[in-house]
């Protein structure tokens, strides 16, 4: 059966002859019995047509939403977990899933019955969690088992307004013969959760395992049938972490929800903007900062280059955080618009505090790093820069370059190379409009304007 679109095959091949994915397919045991059990949950009014009123339109209780007790958490999915809603967060083993969501529940306990659902940890395990960060005395209601019908009957024992599943990789029902983390168990096992939740008005949160590649582990069905996917992200050698939120039914997607893990859990970072320039080294070259749009939220970036000689009959192109393609790109750009003399150069780039940057209005700061390196001279410290180069040497313009000029000033910037073609005022900020590469690095004192390097 494959992973990606449940399409049966008769023997295993490499590509699913359906979808055309590679190494999705995955065997299965089929129930000759009878095959998959249906989900037997009765919806009343389920199967007739229904005229919704303006009654039923401002009936508040079709979406509340429960906060999160993290402003970060609570800005990333709109205002909180909703009450009838099935929300998946994937990440990393370790990352801080199983943290992020016993705080939720430690905050939640104070109005909301709420349930913790495990099958990888011991009870003693969470009961140090718990206590760890901060919710010793919460009423939380905990559950040790993988079993699918153990987990439904004590959900309609214990009423519970919030569950968690910690994962739903390990849940089984033990009426199917496949093993647990199988295809066929996470579907029918979020499917069968999924139901019981909508019918009782609970808010179900289930914790996904990623795989290699970061993607969510199990079927793509298991995506369409949530109302919310979430991914927890961060890098193991560092303290930050992002909520990422692609899909949501009750708000909009792409804010992001910032946080650092510290001793005593996850603290919110509600001002991150420039997170990533705390260790900055003002008047260093090969250093020009550029403000990055994460979703809905401006991140503003250092981007670093180091340009040193080279005897190598094939000089090095290194870079982190960007595409090697895109910046092979502009270095040929530069040595045919401007005459910058590269092919005797290693370049290094890199994009500092472990960012990925793929925009391409991030050209012009990369181009400015560059230079700045192969000229040994620093660009002004309070000068931001925005624009994709073209393969002519222009410079076009970005999206939402107000947006991302207003956020750099509140921290105390003061100028920003942008296109020509920008028309907008942001006050408080100088907008210095350049039409070409070699414009844009005369205004940043790099090169002569008109000179070539």
């Amino acid at each position: 059966m494959c992973k990606s679109c449940n399409a049966i095959h008769l023997q295993w091949s490499g590509k699913c002859s359906s979808c055309g994915e590679w190494n999705t397919l995955a065997e299965e045991r089929i129930d000759r019995s009878g095959g998959s059990r249906a989900v037997k949950v009765s919806h009343g009014g389920q199967g007739r047509v229904a005229i919704l009123d303006s009654a039923q339109f401002g009936d508040s209780r079709l979406a509340i939403a429960v906060p999160t007790g993290s402003l970060e958490f609570d800005r990333a999915l709109g205002g909180g977990i909703t009450l009838g809603s099935v929300t998946l967060i994937g990440g990393e083993p370790g990352i801080g899933k199983s943290t992020l969501l016993t705080q939720f529940l430690i905050r939640a306990a104070e109005e909301y019955r709420c349930l913790y659902v495990s099958a990888e940890e011991s009870m003693s395990q969470l009961a140090g969690r718990i206590s760890r960060l901060g919710g010793g005395d919460s009423p939380i209601g905990v559950l040790i088992s993988s079993e699918l019908q153990a987990i439904e009957g004590q959900i309609s024992e214990f009423k519970p307004a919030i569950v968690v599943i910690d994962s739903i990789q390990t849940i089984a029902d033990s009426d199917l013969g496949s093993s647990s983390g199988s295809v066929i168990q996470v579907r029918e096992c979020a499917t069968r959760l999924a139901e019981v939740a909508k019918h009782h008005g609970i808010a179900l949160v289930l914790v996904g395992h990623v795989t290699k590649d970061g993607s969510l582990a199990g079927p793509r069905v298991l995506e369409h049938l949530v109302d919310t996917v979430a991914y927890f992200e961060g890098d193991r050698d560092s303290s930050m972490r992002a909520l990422r939120v692609i899909k949501h039914r009750f708000g909009p997607v792409g804010d992001l929800g910032m946080f650092e893990m510290g001793n005593t859990g996850l603290i919110d970072l509600a001002n991150a903007t420039g997170v990533h320039l705390l260790d900055r080294v003002a008047g260093q070259a090969g250093s020009a900062v550029f403000p990055a749009l994460d979703g809905r939220r401006v991140m503003l970036s250092e981007i670093q280059a180091l340009v040193v000689p080279t005897f190598s009959e094939q000089p090095r192109r290194v870079v982190t955080g960007l595409e090697t393609n895109r910046l092979l790109l502009l270095l040929a750009v530069l040595e045919k618009k401007i005459g910058v003399k590269l092919h005797n150069k290693d370049v290094f780039v890199s994009v500092a505090g472990g960012v990925k940057l793929s925009e391409p209005a991030a050209d012009l700061a990369v181009v400015t790093a560059v230079v700045s390196s192969l000229v040994d001279r620093p660009v002004d410290p309070s000068l931001i820069f925005i624009g994709e180069v073209g393969l002519g040497g222009e410079i076009r313009s970005a999206s939402s370059s107000r947006q991302r000029m207003a956020e750099a000033q509140r921290l105390g910037f003061s100028s920003c190379l942008v296109s020509a073609g920008f028309s907008d005022d942001v006050p408080g900020m100088s907008a210095v409009k350049v039409k070409d590469v070699g414009s844009a690095l005369g205004e940043a004192s790099l090169i002569r304007q008109g000179a070539a390097g």
